[in-house]
């Protein structure tokens, strides 16, 4: 699943006009990139959630035959779900095995097949790729990479499950928006509401389901989010990811 259906505010005034799915870097748009990227690791079903400017969308996967890939669409046009919501809403699609869901905001040189076979061989309810990349806001980690919590370095707040919790205790991570979740999630979304973050879910059900972390060592990901840093995004884009990336 890609997540598709975000404003862009961060890419005004570019995403005036256009869904940030379609910005262009290096050549190609961001769902472009990330398509083709799923494809080359063995993804071939695909889930997109659409909401901001959707019929650009909806034209752009007719013009490209969908990239020879099975796209469907889940369509949040009368509302916004957020994360939590956006895969809770694609349930029809997603329920028979597990699914890895990618931000369309991210270029990586992750190996996102072996993450999924990773993910295959736990038992645990989802398996999200972090890394030690410099950040304000880290998950936190046993020594065994079960989630325990969350931490803002800047403010100081923290959230966990968890009674006895001390942020300290545990190792920080940063999230890349990369995930892998098993259909079992499904069960536990029933009372959440339509619109919630996938974030606050997980540390809501971190104690009583198991949410695992895996370390991508040397992982290369810029994350296309401001309009005055896309120049330096396609610089490093061509220099570190694009080799990696399918021509």
């Amino acid at each position: 699943m890609i997540f598709a259906a975000g404003l862009g505010t961060r890419l005004k005034p570019l995403t005036d006009s256009m869904p940030k799915a379609l910005v262009p870097i290096a050549g190609k748009t961001l769902l472009q990139h990330n398509l083709e990227r799923l494809a080359s690791q063995g993804f071939t079903d695909i889930v997109i959630n659409i909401h901001h400017f959707s019929d650009q969308i909806r034209q752009f996967l007719r013009e490209n035959d969908n990239f020879g890939l099975n796209i469907m669409l889940s369509d949040e046009s009368a509302e916004l779900l957020d994360t939590g919501g956006g895969i809770k809403n694609a349930k029809e699609w997603l329920s028979n095995e597990p699914f890895l869901v990618h931000n369309v905001d991210i270029l990586s040189n992750a190996d996102l097949a072996g993450l999924y076979a990773k993910h295959c061989q736990n038992n645990s309810l989802a398996t999200l790729l972090v890394s030690e990349r410099n950040t304000s806001r880290y998950l936190l980690f046993d020594d065994g990479m079960r989630l325990k919590g969350w931490i803002n370095k800047a403010s100081g707040e923290t959230k966990s499950p968890f009674l006895e919790f001390c942020a300290e205790e545990y190792l920080p991570f940063a999230f890349s928006g990369i995930h892998v979740i098993s259909p079992d999630i499904f069960r536990s979304m029933h009372n959440y509401p339509s619109r919630f973050p996938i974030m606050d879910f997980y540390l809501n059900e971190a104690e009583k389901h198991l949410i695992q972390g895996v370390v991508a060592h040397n992982l290369i990901m810029v994350d296309v989010g401001k309009i005055d840093s896309l120049q330096e995004v396609e610089m490093i884009f061509e220099k570190e990811i694009k080799p990696i990336y399918p021509s």
